[in-house]
């Protein structure tokens, strides 16, 4: 071993390179935050080889003092914190000072500017130079503001040069780089040329349409026609942005874009309750999309956790995990057919939607809700014979201008192969899964049944014991009260052991210690586990498929409009409980598409 050295300039450098500089894309993002941290209302980038040869942002933000330019290549030198309080409320989106220091170490780096106070109209550049980064400073043409140039990345470092992809997808990566920070700042124009070819001009968003189309330019004209917006304010903190229907999802995480003081972060307690969110209503295997904004006090978060700032951490994580899943939960449930179809917007309808039409009266399909016996099983009804048509002409008055609103999902018209329900509302025609939306509403109705009710538990005949690790046992003590409240009790006997007493009854005859373990896995990492409730949904969401009317089984018109108008009085309705959709809507636009009418 050598004897202890101090570290050159240089290599100091190079090193702290290798944690903020892996590609081009982010040297891109280190030199867009200091742009818009610099108050920047524009932002112009020209690419050439996907970054490799050349990365130039210049910007109309504040600029930088003659006197400051080459302080602005040295490491830890920066204009946003000074003193160590100002760590615990960081508001801009750089604070380190050592992206150009590190970014200069590996690339031939010309840093040019004007500061907006500055005396002359003559701006100034400086490069660093030679193996000590020696600054040179000379006079130049600037408007006010600053171009950061970046030329040959990892000229000087061959073997992490090699590293690198093909220019396509290097700039594939700068390409989503730009539109997370795009998403981010509506206020602000970006321009982006690649190779001598312009690739955006996104301009400033400063109404919500204009942002509504550049949420389509970023993420897609398909991800605007089947999201919702969000806007919910609690305790301190505020949630807006976009979701995607359940039916409008992936098969990767791929269009998910979520900021924290408009920092885009990626963290687990966030994606767990969004997640959890989305778990009643999505498809097996799939991925919502959302872009989300989490306004809180600059002092409640930690940004100063990860060199590139992609993680945070909250001081109360579980406020803001309960915030998050509670709001994204309330709009889900709140999604119903009176604004919305599984590919295509419904007609705006009013309130009286859900109410049954003309000449309806106490249906079949509504007795077949299930009816819990005083033991705490279940029993569904028997199914009455269907009904003959009755009132239809009353109903379809309706459709066609006679004076009182239609219902969203309109009136049914016939049933196709005992599988599908036809019906036509004002604009189009609408197909139904009857037995998925059936089970959907089953399961609805008996989640709110249990709900009513106090929580059944069941005592184990022989407690079951658990060695655990002694911060599991301690976790279980300190949640001892909530896990009671959720049926499970679990008594903490020894410095790593457990003993559990009690379990939800409808959970008596599962797996109680992978469920325990489980648990407790949960409330480690997130502060919060659902694993109880969700093994629950599991036992309700099977019983109601079971209980749901079965394919083929005939259907009067009366039961089918029924049906229609208990979906459109269900949260979640547009989904079954395993998150397949339960109906679909053509518009008449469509269908004559379809047939080449009007050509």
């Amino acid at each position: 071993m050598n004897r202890i050295n101090r570290l050159s300039p240089r290599l100091a450098n190079q090193i702290a390179a290798g944690e903020v500089v892996e590609r081009p894309a982010s040297v891109l993002k280190e030199l867009l935050e200091n742009s818009l941290d610099a108050g920047a209302r524009r932002v112009d980038i020209e690419v050439e080889q996907g970054g490799k040869k050349l990365l130039r942002v210049r910007d109309d933000g504040g600029g930088i003092h003659k006197d400051d330019l080459a302080l602005a290549l040295s490491r830890h030198a920066t204009s946003k914190i000074a003193r160590p309080e100002d760590l615990a409320a960081i508001a801009s989106l750089g604070f380190r000072g050592e992206a150009l220091a590190s970014i200069g170490s590996v690339s031939r780096l010309e840093l040019s500017s004007r500061a907006a106070e500055a005396d002359s109209e003559t701006g100034w550049t400086v490069r660093a130079e030679g193996q000590q980064m020696e600054t040179s400073l000379a006079p130049c043409q600037h408007g006010v503001g600053a171009t950061v140039e970046v030329r040959d990345l990892f000229f000087n470092t061959p073997a992490r040069k090699k590293f690198l992809k093909t220019e396509r997808t290097e700039f594939g990566r700068i390409d989503e780089v730009l539109k997370r920070l795009a998403l981010s700042r509506f206020d602000v124009q970006f321009n982006l040329r690649h190779n001598q070819r312009t690739v955006h001009e996104l301009r400033p968003a400063l109404d919500e349409l204009d942002q509504r189309r550049r949420i389509g330019l970023v993420c897609g004209p398909a991800f605007l026609e089947n999201s919702v917006e969000v806007d919910q304010r609690a305790a301190g903190l505020r949630l807006w942005g976009w979701i995607s229907l359940p039916a409008f999802s992936r098969s990767q995480a791929d269009l998910q874009y979520f900021y924290v003081n408009g920092r885009i972060v990626r963290d687990k307690i966030v994606s767990h309750a969004i997640r959890q969110a989305y778990q009643d209503v999505l498809y097996h295997g799939r991925h919502p999309a959302y872009v989300l904004f989490l306004e809180l006090d600059a002092a409640a978060v930690d940004v100063n956790v990860h060199p590139t700032k992609h993680e945070v951490r909250f001081r109360d994580s579980r406020l803001v995990h309960d915030f998050l899943f509670r709001s994204l939960h309330r709009e889900l449930a709140d999604v119903k057919p009176e604004a919305r179809g599984t590919d295509q917007v419904l007609p705006e309808t009013s309130g009286e939607a859900s109410e049954r039409g003309v000449a309806q009266t106490a249906l079949p399909l509504r007795d077949a809700a299930p009816v819990r016996e005083p033991g705490g099983e279940y029993r569904f009804a028997a199914q009455t014979p269907p009904a003959n048509p009755a009132g239809t002409p009353e109903q379809y008055a309706k459709l066609f201008g006679g004076g009182e609103e239609s219902p969203p999902l309109g009136y049914a018209l016939a049933q196709l192969h005992g599988v599908y329900i036809l019906a036509q509302n004002r604009d189009g025609l609408i197909v139904v899964d009857m037995h998925a939306a059936h089970e959907r509403i089953t399961y609805e109705r008996m989640k709110q049944a249990l709900d009513g009710e106090s929580l059944r538990r069941q005592n184990l005949l022989v407690p079951l014991s658990l060695a655990v690790s002694e911060a599991e046992a301690d976790c279980a003590e300190a949640h001892r009260e909530g896990l009671l409240a959720l049926g499970l009790e679990l008594e903490h006997v020894a410095a790593e052991s457990v003993v559990v007493r009690q379990v939800p009854a409808l959970l008596k005859d599962g797996d109680i210690e992978r469920l325990v373990r489980d648990v407790l896995s949960d409330l480690l990492e997130f502060g919060s586990s659902d694993r109880l409730e969700n093994r629950r949904n599991e036992l309700l969401s099977t019983m109601a498929c079971h209980g749901s009317v079965r394919a083929n089984r005939r259907l009067g018109i009366d039961e089918m409009n029924a049906l229609l108008r208990d979906m459109e009085a269900t949260e979640r309705s547009g989904q079954c409980n395993h998150g397949r959709p339960t109906w679909v809507w053509q518009s008449m636009d469509e269908l004559d598409k379809l047939f080449l009418r009007g050509r």
